[in-house]
């Protein structure tokens, strides 16, 4: 049985209100004189109402090329990392040192040595420490780490594994590129990193090995959309990281979502009515409508994604745990609830976790 011990986000000190950043963003895409009616369409439907930011917002003018973005990325990306990291194992009564597999995602920069193997000696991982960074799942490898942590688990009675997320999405804003995806991602994205920590039952027990902290991870399920690879993603090039967001998504969500989650669910005698713990991640307002819709779900069935949205945007990897950790908190489900984690990315890909609390 896996234990989600706790779970921690932390977010750059450098904190807007949605319309603050509007007219700034537009400065570093739009060319002199451009309309920013659709800008400014975008930035008032995004369902956002603040960010932080891992620079000041007048330091992105500043960055003259793709190295420059990467080493910002690194450099508040591990002082992030570390804080979620090191208040996690707190919360959870554990020392780094007690650690013994590391998953480590990001989308928004790349680091050889990894963030994860940058971070050991700095917070006082064990030398022998299992260390796993993840590049190329997106939004979906915060559900995606907690499924594989859960299988690492599986196999390793009474150990400890941690799922850290490194999100910093405005260092991937395209400069001058007016395309409508950039605009949506400038929009809607916001920067931070979380740290899950996930605990095994010793061999014979039916919980955690100090007893049950957090939701019990109780299945899993990946699934990828054939012919859907250009739908999500990034366009590599000598700028960076730019932004493919299609928009055939939330068609694709609405058309094929509610089999693949009813059919998860009826393998273990649910249906969404029995969920009462949705943590699905926070792709935007038009996505989330779509899952409503895919799954016949109440209106405020979403509700703690779209608080989510609205108090720092899209995460990327990092949102579903920042839901979950309002789960783990101040909205904690009553004992012997379903939940289910729900995340999407590219590949395009869903990802399923059944929790029970």
């Amino acid at each position: 049985m896996t234990t989600v011990a706790a779970v921690h986000t932390a977010l750059p000190p450098h904190r807007y209100p949605q319309d603050r950043l509007t007219e700034p963003i537009g400065d570093l895409c739009l060319g002199p004189g451009a309309d920013r009616a659709l800008l400014r369409r975008l930035h008032a439907s995004a369902g956002v109402r603040t960010r932080h930011l891992a620079l000041p917002i007048e330091r992105y003018a500043e960055l003259r090329d793709f190295r420059e973005s990467n080493e910002a990325w690194l450099t508040a990306g591990l002082d992030l990392a570390e804080r979620a990291l090191t208040t996690a194992l707190t919360q959870a009564g554990l020392a780094p040192a007690d650690v013994d597999l590391l998953v480590c995602a990001s989308i928004t920069g790349v680091a050889a040595p990894s963030l994860d193997a940058r971070l050991a000696g700095r917070i006082g991982l064990r030398p022998d420490v299992k260390r796993l960074p993840v590049f190329g799942l997106g939004c979906v490898a915060g559900a995606a780490g907690l499924a594989r942590v859960h299988d690492y688990l599986r196999g390793h009675p009474g150990g400890t594994a941690v799922l850290l997320t490194v999100e910093l999405c405005s260092l991937t804003l395209q400069k001058g590129d007016d395309s409508r995806a950039n605009l949506v991602a400038g929009a809607l994205f916001g920067d931070g990193a979380a740290a899950l920590v996930a605990r095994a039952a010793p061999t014979g027990t039916g919980t955690g090995p100090e007893g049950p902290a957090g939701p019990v991870v109780v299945a899993t399920r990946s699934n990828l959309h054939p012919g859907t690879e250009h739908l999500l993603g990034w366009d590599v090039g000598g700028g960076g990281f730019r932004v493919v967001i299609d928009a055939d998504v939330p068609a694709l969500v609405r058309r094929e979502l509610g089999d693949h989650v009813r059919e998860f669910l009826a393998g273990h005698g649910l249906d969404t009515r029995d969920i009462g713990a949705w943590v699905c991640h926070p792709g935007g307002p038009k996505v989330l409508d779509a899952v409503t819709d895919a799954l016949a779900l109440p209106d405020d069935a979403l509700t703690p994604s779209r608080r989510s949205l609205a108090a720092v945007g899209n995460l990327s990897s990092a949102s579903v745990l920042h839901i979950l950790q309002g789960f783990t908190e101040a909205h904690r489900p009553d004992p012997g609830t379903w939940g289910l984690v729900l995340a999407m990315g590219p590949g395009f890909c869903t990802e399923l976790v059944l929790l029970r609390w």
